[in-house]
């Protein structure tokens, strides 16, 4: 980001929120901050923070070699569910945090199996049409036995993490991250009577499979990365190794956050996120 975007930006964000406009008032940015940059992989640093809404944080999150850095996300977005912060009370709190006043959570990501390749999704995969307005029929197997064969829009596997994002918007159950042990199995839309979601161990072997020829899917982590699959393959899905650790000022805010955040659906806020 250039000198006058990031002044762009920090102009379009004051002109929304009052406090953010306090807050940001009088900052001159007169240096070439890319001197100073450095390739996020290569960061070795105590913790990451990130500025923006949940989709900046998995943007984030994803970037980053080292699992164990702990991420502080700031929420300029609309939800901002695994943020932690709100920009109004940010530099109050961040000075307590750098005093050592916080905590480490860890939350539980899916790996999944894709031809040769593996990819990591901290809230959801989800496989949906390659084509609008289609359908694709589904196996999916849990521990090699046979769960469920249906017609749907899609599926959704979700971590609990996730199980306030598309997953719940699809019908799923809201799960408490600190549930842990488990992962959602969504049907989209599913053509079948009765079909409801799944919850089952993290610890099980989840593999699903299409069973209709020539029909294409599309294979999308957290809504950051997406993969092209055919009707001849078979993904895997088991826990992946690596958490991905969160800086947390409080262990009482889960059901706070779903209260306050989902009322509204997020529509309410007036935030833009960059």
């Amino acid at each position: 980001m250039d000198e006058s975007t990031l002044e762009d930006n920090i102009a379009k964000i004051s002109k929304y929120d009052e406090g953010i406009a306090n807050e940001l008032h009088g900052l001159i940015f007169k240096d070439d901050y890319y001197i100073y940059a450095t390739d996020i992989k290569e960061f070795d640093v105590d913790m990451v923070i990130t500025l923006g809404g949940d989709g900046t944080l998995l943007r984030g999150q994803t970037k980053l070699s080292n699992s164990e850095i702990p991420i502080l996300g700031i929420n300029l977005g609309t939800v901002g569910f695994l943020t932690e912060l709100d920009i109004e009370n940010s530099f109050k709190k961040i000075d307590t945090i750098l005093k050592g006043e916080y905590f480490k959570e860890k939350r539980t990501q899916l790996k999944v199996s894709h031809g040769k390749e593996l990819f990591t999704a901290l809230n959801e995969v989800v496989i949906m049409t390659e084509k609008p307005a289609k359908m694709l029929n589904f196996e999916v197997r849990v521990d090699g036995e046979i769960v469920e064969e249906f017609r749907a829009d899609g599926l959704i596997l979700s971590t609990p993490s996730g199980s306030t994002a598309y997953s719940m918007s699809a019908g799923g159950p809201i799960v408490d991250p600190k549930v842990g042990g488990a992962f959602i199995i969504i049907p989209i839309c599913p053509y079948k009577l009765g079909l409801r979601p799944f919850v089952v161990s993290d610890k099980s072997e989840i593999k699903v499979k299409l069973l209709k020829k020539g029909k294409k899917a599309v294979l999308v982590m957290d809504g950051q990365v997406s993969q092209e699959i055919d009707d001849s393959e078979e993904l895997r899905f088991v826990r992946s190794e690596n958490d991905v650790c969160f800086i947390r000022t409080t262990d009482k805010y889960f059901y706070q956050k779903v209260k306050e955040k989902l009322t509204e659906g997020g529509s309410g806020s007036d935030r833009v996120c960059f």
